[in-house]
């Protein structure tokens, strides 16, 4: 009997992706609105994707089905 494929989590699909060397990256949260009282290098930094840490990394590619 063949075994039941796993499927990848949409949401995590949405916010990760796998890069060629095997990390996971994302975008920074909190960009998106009330940005009027936030200062502008704030704002640089929060446009730059960054990467998952060690801690959750696992976790996120057993959701990615990786």
């Amino acid at each position: 009997m063949a075994k039941v494929k796993l499927k990848t989590n949409r949401s995590a699909r949405k916010r990760f992706k796998v890069t060629a060397t095997g990390k996971i990256k994302r975008w920074k949260s909190g960009g998106s609105h009330y940005n009027t009282k936030k200062a502008p290098s704030r704002k640089r930094r929060l446009r730059k994707a960054t990467y998952v840490g060690k801690n959750v990394e696992d976790h996120i590619k057993d959701l990615l089905c990786v």
